[in-house]
């Protein structure tokens, strides 16, 4: 009996196993486009299951165990998504068709995702393959030029933070305009601790609608980082990506040569400047060229410059299985500085993200960023030393025996007390600073209701210290140009920041209406310590005596001790709303508590609203729009990067004598106003399009930004100095234009054009009522004045040059001042027939009025093409180089002054001449020293070869060789390195190198 039962349970699986493997079938075939090409990467899924494949590059699939009666999905993003019965059928040849709602992608926004076809707001996203071509240890660099209404001023030292304003400036202080940075969910000041090669996208939230969930944090707009991650069901795929390069000095300014510099001290009449040539042609010898020359001919930006090196090796690990996904990896990245000095930048970085699925309703995962870099910055000075440093003097004189610790060749032993050798100073300054950075994140989502309701919990830990260690060795020149004694600075600084946030989403769809409604909690704690410490006198050189320790005297106003904590709690929402995919609605509020001002609560709602014009039945067949939309914003944003500590003033105040009565003391008096953050509102309007089958795209924005609560000094009554107050009121307008042409020809041929252009309108609106609020020194002034832009530059403008005696005795201004040919010819504004500060105007801004941006692609076969190129316009320079060069004794000059200086009658009228460049009256700040900062810049040309592309030939990687140029060529009329220049004051700008790199992509 017990055999027989054996037999018939038996024979029950055999015939349950017969019984489904007639049921589940192989089916196979072809994914294409209504262009009938094939579309790689189609999804293909067993409707109701997690089943599934990917088509290949060919477009086919196979896909087994597929039950007879099932449904496939396939779905393209770009395509509608297309459900067909298997009904027994083992081969199927499917054709998608271009959706223009389907091609508006999931982008990230604050606290969430939104289909790109539901945003009201101005957002533009950048994805990983876009930021792969720049080689650039700096992740903002990248985006330089690809995004509207985002300028990026670059910075050539390594590891030094670009510059990034969007939507121009809304802040007297500079350095409290930048974005807010958000990685992952926790906030920062900078992403320099990221690589590239680790980041999925970046979206820029643009206006007031997009950011303002972020609230207190966002009035300069919010840059939004997402990590790599896995996928779901995905093949382990291990990546190397890696470069190896150069750096090339690029735009070096020329400087007067020996002869120049000989003829222009010899007009300057001078008998010093005469004498201090014969000295060094006594010193050095004659030139055999021209024996009225010293034989000494040195170009000192080509001394102090040299090709530096750059490279990246980064190695990552992706995949997942139906409960877990991974993404882990490595990068280094180094890069020389083109400073002949120790200044390099070098970071390691370690990084994975880990999510699990613990149940159908429980999703845990966590994510960890390390960062540790080591930075040397450059002796900035030693750029300013070598513009002013006299190209007749030597690097090295065998004759200074007294020199130490090398024979540096001295100025003074020419005469000159100004000019020097800037080559102490680059040899024996250090300044070292080494960043590490943890960032971990940790979250759990409970799905409350499958599809509808989630709950979501949110931890972000960043630790960051900060170790700075400046060293100053002794040097020996001459008596007027030593430095007695070692110093060492050391500054050591601990930041850590959390957030815990809480989120709960709604989503659901009845009818032509879909909703979603989000609501949440974050709390935040931001902690900073520092503390330093100066010595001097050291008894040993090098890393072993690098301790105060060793120090024979502590400075004691080098030692301090300081340190803050913010920490606030916010309530924040979101609704969005659509009907029949065509009426938009939007809204998000904040409240946002913190401990920093007095006033302790802000509040910033914003709203939206969008039509789908594309989508009505009297556009069906309109020939002209394959998708429009209409969308509008309005909303308010905070900015807290204001210290409380700037609403407050100390000072003393002396009294003499009151009638008749004398009094003598002092009384300290302290000062303290509401300073709270500044506030921002604005208007945005906007159009988004596609036109011919979806192939161009269109993205047109027009906003107004109004900062109403600017904090600005302000003078108190009675009490000598200023404070700061919330009474200022800025504004920034323009107009953002972004045009993709993208279209695959073939299978093997692609290609892509993408333009951009932004207009930019900054306007002072109000300074407490004042007309007027100066910035900058006495000798360099800008001015903020009602109706012009903040920070403008104000100074005289130059009518010409006096060319003869005859027209310098028409002029009773020329008489009265005791000018000569030769000299400046300034406007008289107000026409009072006298020149002085009543004269000043308003000589430009830094802000550019305009920028663009410009790329193209092309794809064939194996290989792979791609170039970029961007600009500016309309904004001003202050080279205040070649300002401070006047104002300085016994220097050299820049080349341009030296062929177009003023040398008799008809030679220019707009410079003056070599004995007027030193004269009181040149030197005031005029137009002269104000340039177009205009330029054009080849980007980036990168040219690549694909072996193995999608990995058709199994056994051999997919690899990609490629070749690199990075700005290769950038066209502008300033006198100075680089017409990117932050703040517009060029000083000590350090030029911007080109890099060009080979490099190798492989995926296994």
């Amino acid at each position: 009996m017990k055999i027989k039962n054996n037999l018939l349970l038996i024979s029950f699986l055999l015939f349950q196993w017969f019984t489904y493997a007639q049921e589940s079938i192989t089916v196979q075939g072809t994914v294409l486009d209504n262009a009938n090409l094939p579309l790689p990467g189609a999804s293909v899924i067993v409707k109701g299951t997690t089943t599934g494949t990917q088509t290949d590059f060919d477009g086919n699939f196979s896909l087994d165990n597929v039950p007879i009666n099932a449904t496939l999905v396939f779905s393209y993003i770009g395509f509608t998504t297309l459900e067909i019965p298997v009904n027994g059928q083992t081969t199927l040849n499917i054709e998608l068709q271009e959706d223009a709602q389907a091609l508006d992608e999931v982008v990230v926004v604050g606290y969430g995702e939104m289909k790109v076809k539901d945003l009201t707001s101005a957002i533009t996203t950048i994805k990983s393959e876009e930021l792969a071509a720049t080689p650039t240890g700096q992740a903002m660099q990248a985006l330089q030029g690809k995004v509207a209404g985002l300028q990026i001023v670059s910075n050539g030292s390594p590891g030094q933070s670009p510059t990034v304003r969007v939507r121009g400036i809304g802040s007297y202080d500079q350095g409290a305009s930048g974005p807010l940075y958000v990685v992952d969910g926790m906030f920062f000041n900078n992403i320099d601790f990221l690589n590239t090669s680790d980041i999925t996208s970046i979206s820029i939230l643009k206006d007031a609608s997009a950011a303002a969930i972020y609230g207190v944090r966002a009035a300069n707009g919010v840059v939004l980082i997402e990590t790599k991650s896995g996928s779901r069901n995905q093949k382990a795929e291990i990546t190397y990506d890696g470069y190896s390069g150069f750096q090339v000095a690029q735009n070096i300014l020329k400087l007067a040569n020996a002869e120049q510099f000989t003829t222009i001290a010899m007009e300057s009449g001078s008998a010093p400047d005469a004498q201090f040539i014969l000295n060094a042609m006594q010193r050095y010898g004659r030139s055999r060229i021209n024996p009225n020359v010293p034989n000494v001919n040195t170009d000192w930006y080509d001394e102090i410059t040299r090709q530096a090196l750059i490279t990246s090796h980064s190695i990552g690990i992706t995949g997942g299985s139906e409960d877990a996904t991974y993404s882990i990896g490595a990068n280094y990245f180094g890069q020389q500085g083109i400073l002949k000095m120790k200044n390099q930048y070098d970071r390691f970085n370690l990084r994975s993200k880990i999510d699990f699925k613990v149940s159908d309703w429980l999703t845990v995962g966590g994510n960890t960023i390390i960062s540790n870099a080591t930075r040397y910055d450059a002796e900035n000075s030693a750029w300013r030393s070598a513009y002013f440093a006299v190209p007749i003097l030597p690097v090295f004189d065998p004759q200074n025996t007294e020199a130490s610790p090398k024979n540096y060749a001295n100025a003074q032993d020419l005469g000159y007390r100004g000019g020097q050798n800037p080559f102490p100073l680059m040899d024996l300054n250090e300044n070292r600073l080494k960043i590490r950075n943890v960032l971990a994140n940790f979250y759990a989502q409970v799905n409350i209701v499958p599809d509808r309701l989630t709950f979501k919990t949110a931890y972000n830990h960043n630790f960051e210290t900060l170790e700075t260690r400046l060293v100053r060795l002794p040097y020996f020149v001459g008596n007027n140009f030593q430095r007695e004694n070692s110093q060492l600075v050391k500054r050591n600084a601990t930041v850590s920041n959390q957030i815990w946030d809480n989120t709960l989403t709604y989503n659901n769809s009845f009818g032509k209406h879909n909703l979603t409604v989000l609501a949440g909690t974050s709390f935040r704690d931001e902690s900073y310590e520092q503390l330093q410490a100066e010595g001097l006198n050291f008894p040993l050189s090098g890393e072993e005596a690098y301790f105060l320790d060793q120090a024979q005297t502590i400075v004691t106003d080098g030692v301090g001790d300081d340190g803050k904590r913010e920490y606030g709690f916010s309530y924040f929402s979101r609704i969005s709303y659509n009907y029949d995919n065509r009426y938009l609605l939007y809204g998000t509020f904040r409240a946002d508590g913190t401990n920093k001002y007095q006033e302790k609560w802000g509040y910033f709602p914003t709203v939206g609203a969008g039509w789908v014009l594309s989508e009505e039945s009297f556009m069906e067949n309109n020939g002209i729009f394959d998708y429009l939309k209409l969308r509008g914003s309005w909303g308010e944003l905070g900015n807290d990067k204001i210290a409380s500590s700037e609403g407050s003033i100390t000072s003393t105040v002396v009294t003499t004598a009151l009638g008749d009565t004398q009094f003598s003391g002092v009384n300290t008096n302290s000062d303290f106003t509401a300073l709270k953050w500044e506030v921002t509102e604005e208007i945005n309007g906007g159009i988004s399009a596609r036109f011919f089958d979806n192939n161009l795209g269109l993205e047109a924005d027009y906003y107004v930004r109004d900062t109403k609560d600017a904090v600005i000094p302000v003078a108190r009554p009675l009490i000598p100095g200023t404070t700061r107050q919330n009474v200022g009121e800025i504004r920034n307008s323009g107009f953002e234009l972004a045009l993709n042409w993208d279209k695959m020809v073939s299978k093997d041929f692609s290609y892509n054009i993408g333009a951009n252009i932004s207009t930019l309108t900054n306007e002072v609106l109000d300074i407490n009522g004042a007309v007027a609020l100066d910035a900058g020194t006495a000798e360099f002034r800008q001015r903020s004045i009602v109706g012009e832009p903040i920070f403008a530059f104000f100074g005289r403008e130059v009518a010409g040059v006096y060319q003869n005696e005859a027209e310098v005795q028409a002029d009773p201004v020329a008489v009265s001042n005791n000018l000569v040919p030769g000299d400046f010819k300034y406007k008289d504004q107000n026409g009072d027939g006298e020149i002085n500060d009543d004269d000043r105007v308003v000589l430009g801004s830094f802000l550019p009025s305009y920028s663009f941006g410009f790329n193209v692609g092309v794809n064939y076969k194996g290989f792979d093409f791609s170039a970029s190129a961007l600009g500016q316009g309309g904004n001003k320079i202050l080279n205040r180089k070649r300002g401070e060069v006047i104002f300085t004794n016994d220097t050299n000059i820049d080349r341009d002054f030296a062929v177009n200086r003023w040398h008799g009658e008809g030679t220019t009228n707009s410079y003056p001449s070599a004995a007027g460049i030193r004269k009181g009256w040149n030197q005031r700040l005029s137009d002269y020293f104000i340039e177009d900062g205009d330029f054009f810049r080849i980007q980036n040309i990168t040219l690549g070869y694909t072996i193995n592309k999608k990995g058709e030939r199994a056994g051999i990687p997919e690899t990609r060789i490629y070749l690199t140029a990075e700005k290769p060529l950038t066209l502008f009329n300033y006198n100075g390195f680089n017409p990117e220049v932050a703040n517009g004051v060029d000083n000590e700008t350090y030029p911007i190198p080109s890099v060009y790199t080979i490099g190798v992509n492989i995926k296994i």
